[in-house]
């Protein structure tokens, strides 16, 4: 049966494939080394690169240049893509999941959060160096991780969801403080993608030795990392110390994050692609890919860094390089993942579930509460005497306004809560949520493409060239899905890669400095400040087609979860049904999308909320995970609404705020 443990059941394909890899990795280090020395020729003559390295003239302005600037870039992009591709690499086999990497687990978005705080509320602070202060945010990150996932005694599902709850939580209040404070905190953007650029050796110098000691101590602990490959009992039955092991992989992926982040920023993609293009390289044994995870990394950044310094000394645009990592890393990804061949783990799906009894009795409770904060938000108002309650003869002048708004509030979180459910039941992966399909990234990047190119078109021009954008990404994942028998752990990656293949366009256009760029980045965040009553039916419309078909699909999400074998013998047709749940997750997610944005919490951590208050049968999970995702949408599009009025916070963001607290108490309560 699928489990978090993905990552073992990924195994290159014998054959005629043998010599892609070594074919991959050719092209990949000549790329890097030609488009590098392409860079370097455009600021000094290749005939005085020498003379540059070891003595550079003072009076020679392109000279120092190239002492100063160029030579610290290459190397610190070489040291931060190995350091990220050896981080990823450790918290995919300390977790056993491919999804795991420094982004998805909080730890890049840890450093984040600080330094935007220190930024808006403590600038005195910054004395003490952007470094010092994104290191002691990842730092932080990982002492909730480690405390959570203590009380569960360091189970790999218990530290995947505690850095998920954490990259949630710290993403959250990151984009909530930057968009009340755009003024102080624009500076961070270009940290926040990435950006390499160096005016002294100090970089390189501060990462060559702290990568270097933590590259050595993975190397020392290479075998106990290479039992956890085993399944937990074989692996205690073998004597490994199962959570001092997981720890210190956790704790050595967490300190190489923090040094990169702190000296570069943050290149996220990177952690996620180089041990999964290790991996299908043909390296097996975890010793293998402790090599060529870190040199995957090394080469991807340097090329991506050099093609970023082309198009920036060409005048065409500045981009971060760690947003643009995606222009190398996802074809590559992409070109490989058709290698994969499919073995079966064992089950640990009933890790994610809580309790032994389906607790159904909770679903009239939850539909009562639902009721009540619908009521609460169309009645419950800020103004400029405060809160109060509206009166009935008042209420047909603010029901236009709140009514369309909690009611698509309602309906995008019970589809996006439900796409996430079948996404995680079918793959018994914990970080399985809509936006790793990639659909969300491909209507934004519909929709910035749209602003781009039409500088006068209005919002339906925008809206349909979103839809096409979130459909063409569906078509996109699906055939290359169709080759692996709509394999979930292939089709979650190849999402994944998809999305920040696209993500490079969407960042693109936000370092154009267009003026519309706040609304994309509002609607990113999940925004239901558009709403009226025509989208508000055409959206219960789909919804009222697709909910009851999810409910349609419950016989096979209850066998899916047994395992390949056991659903074959029970006569489910494997493929079709895996097509079937996709595609009804798919669809879910692109009208949820097209109506509010991408809400990341509620299609992800919803689930988890249904699952943890003891809901088990597939049927129980869909309608708790519908009236739990409308129940969080709806109370935070209303406390969006009047918390700061007369500004507003994305509803996304609010739903994560309200939402996450209450995980983290289920997480805490479940340990007991």
């Amino acid at each position: 049966m699928p489990s978090a443990g993905t990552a073992q059941r990924m195994a290159p394909m014998p054959g005629s494939d043998a010599r892609r890899p070594l074919l991959a990795y050719t092209v990949l280090g000549a790329l890097a080394l030609v488009l590098t020395a392409w860079c370097w020729t455009m600021q000094l003559p290749a005939a005085q690169w020498w003379g540059a390295v070891l003595r550079p003239q003072l009076d020679d302005p392109q000279q120092l240049v190239f002492h100063f600037s160029a030579l610290p870039r290459a190397l610190t992009a070489i040291l931060a893509g190995a350091g990220l591709g050896l981080a990823g690499l450790l918290l995919q086999q300390t977790l056993r999941n491919p999804l795991a990497s420094p982004t998805t687990l909080g730890l890049e978005a840890g450093s984040q959060l600080a330094l935007t705080i220190v930024l808006v509320a403590a600038p005195g602070l910054l004395v003490l160096g952007r470094p010092v202060i994104a290191l002691a945010g990842t730092l932080l990150a990982l002492g909730f991780v480690m405390i959570c996932a203590a009380r569960n005694r360091f189970s790999s599902v218990a530290l995947v969801l505690s850095g998920l709850v954490a990259g949630l939580f710290c993403g959250a209040l990151t984009i909530a403080l930057r968009l009340l404070n755009q003024e102080y905190v624009a500076i961070l953007f270009l940290w926040g993608g990435g950006a390499l650029a160096q005016q002294d050796w100090s970089a390189p110098a501060a990462l060559a030795p702290a990568i270097g000691l933590l590259c050595l101590l993975a190397a020392l602990l290479a075998r106990p990392f290479e039992l956890l490959s085993l399944d937990e009992e074989n692996a205690r039955a073998l004597g490994v110390p199962l959570g001092l092991v997981r720890g210190a992989g956790l704790l050595i992926a967490a300190l190489l994050t923090a040094v990169v982040t702190a000296h570069v920023g943050v290149i996220g993609f990177v952690g996620l692609a180089a041990p999964q293009i290790a991996r299908l390289s043909g390296a097996r044994r975890f010793a293998a890919r402790l090599i060529l995870a870190p040199l995957t990394g090394a080469l991807l950044v340097l090329a991506v860094d050099a093609i970023v310094g082309l198009l920036e000394a060409a005048g065409i645009i500045d981009l971060p390089t760690g947003a643009a990592t995606a222009l190398l890393g996802a074809p590559l990804l992409l070109w490989l993942l058709p290698r994969l061949r499919r073995t079966e783990p064992p089950s640990t799906q009933r890790s994610l579930v809580t309790g032994s009894r389906d607790r159904t009795r909770l679903l009239p409770g939850l539909a009562v509460l639902l009721v009540l904060a619908a009521i609460g938000a169309l009645l419950i108002g800020h103004g400029s005497a405060g809160w109060r309650l509206i009166s009935p003869g008042d209420f047909a002048l603010v029901e236009p306004w709140r009514a369309p708004r909690a009611s698509i509030a309602a309906l995008a979180g019970a589809m996006l809560a439900t796409a996430g459910l079948l996404l995680q039941r079918i793959s018994g992966n914990p970080l399985a949520a809509p936006e790793v399909l990639g659909i969300g990234t491909g209507v934004a990047f519909g929709m910035a493409l749209s602003m781009i190119l039409g500088q006068t078109t209005g919002l339906a021009t925008h809206t349909a060239a979103g839809a096409a954008g979130g459909f063409l990404a569906l078509f996109l994942v699906l055939m290359v899905g169709r080759r692996s028998g709509f394999a979930p752990d292939q089709v979650l990656l190849t999402g994944l890669a998809l999305s920040a293949l696209l993500d490079v366009v969407i960042v693109a256009f936000l370092a154009l400095g267009d003026p519309r760029a706040p609304q994309v980045l509002a609607w990113m965040a999940g925004s239901t400040y558009y709403a009226d009553w025509p989208k508000v039916l055409t959206t219960a419309a789909f919804a009222a087609l697709l909910l009851p078909s999810a409910l349609a699909l419950t016989r096979w999400l209850d066998i899916v979860p047994m395992g390949l074998v056991t659903a074959r013998a029970l006569g489910l047709p494997v493929e079709t049904s895996r097509l079937a749940i996709l595609a009804m997750a798919s669809l879910l997610t692109s009208v949820a999308v097209m109506a509010t944005g991408p809400l990341t919490f509620v299609g992800l951590a919803g689930p988890h909320m249904a699952r943890l208050i003891g809901l088990r049968r597939a049927w129980s999970q869909i309608l708790g995970s519908v009236l739990i995702g409308a129940l969080v949408m709806v109370v935070a599009d209303a406390l969006a609404r009047t918390l700061i009025a007369p500004r507003e916070l994305p509803t996304g963001i609010v739903a994560a705020l309200i939402g996450l607290p209450y995980l983290i108490w289920q997480l805490g309560r479940r340990a007991h």
